[in-house]
């Protein structure tokens, strides 16, 4: 899965920076973006675990006022979630939107570009999961937290909604034996 950091142009743009507290040089972003000691042996989602991680810290850093880690909650990854919003690539339709509920619109609207969903929530996933390994007690993760799930699920479901396209729970593949144990069951009990 691709990164959904911030976009180089845009991202050291003024009101951007005022709006969310942020200082950050296009030369500090490429370096957390490229990541600036890769590792060949790491797998992809390793990399893309601790670049993500990494950006997280500096937007902590750069947050005004300057934000330890010890100190963040839940509240302060909805704005770090919120804040990635703005570099999203996914058309959202609002509600007054023509194109509202329909997954392939005949024409451009003027609608926002959002963060996908699938994406923030793989995301929340790597960050969670970096958390612990950089020494954070699975009790106290902020990446965890239950308003950053409700956020998320308001999220999946503006989207589906926005989109006319519904996120079924993927159903768990039952084992081949099991699978027909239960035909024989059934078939034995015609």
């Amino acid at each position: 899965m691709d990164s959904i950091l911030p976009e180089f142009e845009g991202f050291n743009n003024n009101n951007n920076q005022q709006q969310f507290g942020l200082v950050v040089s296009n030369t500090t972003l490429q370096n957390l973006v490229v990541g600036s000691s890769s590792s060949s042996t790491s797998s992809r989602y390793e990399n893309q675990k601790r670049r993500d991680w990494n950006t997280f810290c500096q937007y902590l850093k750069n947050h005004r006022p300057p934000l330890a880690l010890s100190r963040c909650s839940g509240a302060h990854v909805l704005e770090f979630l919120r804040y990635l919003d703005q570099f999203g690539k996914t058309k959202v339709h609002t509600p007054i939107c023509p194109f509202y509920g329909h997954p392939n619109p005949p024409a451009p609207c003027p609608c926002p570009l959002r963060q996908a969903w699938g994406s923030l929530d793989a995301l929340i996933g790597r960050l969670r999961a970096a958390f612990e390994e950089n020494g954070g007690m699975p009790e106290a993760n902020p990446f965890g937290a239950r308003a950053v799930r409700l956020y998320l699920r308001e999220v999946r479901d503006l989207q589906s909604k926005a989109r006319g396209i519904s996120y079924e729970k993927k159903k768990r593949k039952r084992p081949q034996q099991q699978q027909q144990q239960i035909s024989q069951s059934i078939n034995g009990a015609n």
